[in-house]
């Protein structure tokens, strides 16, 4: 009778909290600053230490599905341009550092706009004014109407809020301190450790933390994961490892999106590329219906627009340039250059890239283009490119799924490298700025959409680019892993924990 009281006992009593093992792609984190977090380990652990005033509910990257954060409600003036919110009362910071305020949120929305401080201060350009008016209340003012205005105020990018007296005061890309279900807790060499903040508004954690193992081989992650030394890790985006991994015993591959879209971005002030004639050869020499054969259809999706499947605004009805070796010939002859030419390009080596591009060197030789390829980690990589160091680029990103988030950001004239606004526009495009513009500010949904859809065609015809395809995100993770939702998408390139997540 007693062991049956003792066994009774025992599973009434809560499992003691666990800590999440993650194996990310890296050598190690590169900033814990959220504003400042555009590479792919970052995103994920920024996500998970920070809120935002408006949140994408886990597992979805809708953004008609937007929802209640740190402010319990909003509203919106009539013409679009004032958005008044009322946080939640009591939300606590990590390690003590006091309450939420306006005051925090106002100073997070202005340091996400301030180049100094953030990655993604281009898009709040058109941010007039941010207002303390109470303290629980704050309101965001805009020039003109911004398509994605509620999406710069997420938890993405820019829209994380931040403690405004630790960012003041310390280290924070070493020692961030936000809002959300876990906490920083150390760096250590090749990981990351959070705890869980037991404080979290939505209730303390099932999760005792999350540490974080950076590794940058697809391999040695696998290893780990089939070891026990994993989770939950980011997978290799490739069909032939996706179907091989379903086929382990407890576990589930997550394939999710929005992609990162792929895309060639030609550098059009480098020669020979400033020549119109001898970028359209190039993207006539590449076969990007066989790319995405060798990618895979689980998780590659062939497009052939620059604004990405999915997004606001997104057509398919522009021009194109089929694979055409023939034609190639023709357009580099007619330039000046029968014999071929020689381009050179700053390639990651991680393996969402660098396979690609050696299928890419492979069919431009057989039509006479040399691809001189300098390979390196995926850091310097971000480094050399945005150094302007690479005739032809290939980059891979995802967005607020709105077309002026993308438009702007990498065929703006205003985004191209040595400008004060650099954003991605390695191929100093300019071909449809005027578009860009006048969609920003345009009132009526189907003529700002007329506006975006002139712009994609003019890029298009301008050959400043060759888009590729949408790489959908893979993770896998054991059959231990409760996520506590259903995982159809997730903007931040990496499942959302929250403080629902547990092990079971």
């Amino acid at each position: 009778m007693l062991r049956i009281v003792l066994a009774l006992a025992l599973l009434a009593t809560p499992a003691a909290a666990q800590t999440l093992r993650v194996g990310q792609i890296g050598q190690q984190t590169g900033t814990l600053d959220p504003h400042r977090a555009t590479a792919t380990p970052d995103k994920g652990p920024a996500s998970w230490m920070f809120d935002g005033l408006v949140r994408f509910p886990p597992g979805s990257a809708d953004p008609g599905t937007l929802e209640p954060d740190l402010a319990e409600r909003w509203e919106r003036s009539a013409d679009g341009l004032a958005w008044t919110f009322t946080l939640r009362e009591g939300v606590q910071f990590h390690h003590g550092m006091g309450t939420l305020t306006a005051e925090d949120v106002a100073f997070s929305i202005r340091r996400a706009a301030t180049a100094e401080s953030s990655a993604f201060a281009g898009d709040y350009r058109d941010l007039a004014a941010v207002e303390v008016v109470d303290p629980r209340t704050v309101r965001v003012v805009f020039r003109q109407p911004v398509p994605s205005a509620l999406g710069l105020l997420a938890n993405y990018h820019g829209g994380m809020i931040v403690s405004k007296r630790a960012a003041e005061t310390g280290d924070f890309a070493q020692r961030p301190v936000g809002t959300g279900p876990f906490q920083f807790e150390a760096v250590e060499p090749g990981g990351l450790r959070l705890v869980a903040h037991a404080q979290h508004f939505r209730g303390t954690p099932k999760l005792a933390g999350v540490h974080v193992r950076f590794i940058p081989s697809d391999q040695t992650r696998e290893l780990a994961y089939t070891a026990g030394e994993l989770d939950l890790f980011i997978g290799r985006r490739e069909q032939r490892w996706v179907e091989r991994m379903k086929q382990a015993p407890n576990t589930v591959v997550e394939v999710f999106g929005p992609g990162e879209f792929r895309t060639l971005l030609l550098n059009t002030r480098s020669a020979p590329l400033d020549d119109i004639r001898v970028r359209r050869a190039v993207i006539h020499a590449i076969d990007v219906p066989g790319i995405v054969r060798f990618v895979g259809p689980d998780v590659a999706q062939l497009w052939p627009s620059p604004v990405p499947p999915g997004y606001l605004g997104a057509i398919t009805d522009v021009p194109t340039y089929p694979h055409d070796p023939a034609r190639t010939r023709a357009l580099l002859a007619e330039a000046g250059h029968p014999q071929g030419i020689t381009l050179k390009a700053v390639v990651s080596s991680i393996t969402a890239q660098l396979p690609i591009m050696e299928v890419i060197q492979a069919q431009l030789r057989r039509v006479g283009i040399t691809l001189e390829a300098d390979v390196v980690e995926h850091a310097t990589y971000h480094a050399r490119i945005r150094q302007d160091l690479s005739q032809m680029t290939f980059y891979g990103a995802a967005r607020f799924p709105v077309a002026d988030s993308y438009l702007t950001q990498f065929y703006h004239s205003r985004s191209a490298p040595g400008q004060p606004t650099m954003s991605l526009n390695f191929a100093h495009c300019s071909a449809a700025d005027a578009e860009i513009d006048a969609a920003r500010s345009e009132p009526d949904p189907e003529k700002q959409a007329a506006l975006w859809a002139t712009a994609q065609r003019k890029i298009m015809e301008a050959a400043c680019s060759l888009p590729l395809y949408d790489l959908r995100q893979v993770w896998v993770r054991s059959s231990r892993v409760a996520l506590g939702y259903a995982l159809e998408g997730a903007m931040n390139l990496a499942p959302p924990i929250t403080a629902e997540t547990a092990l079971r």
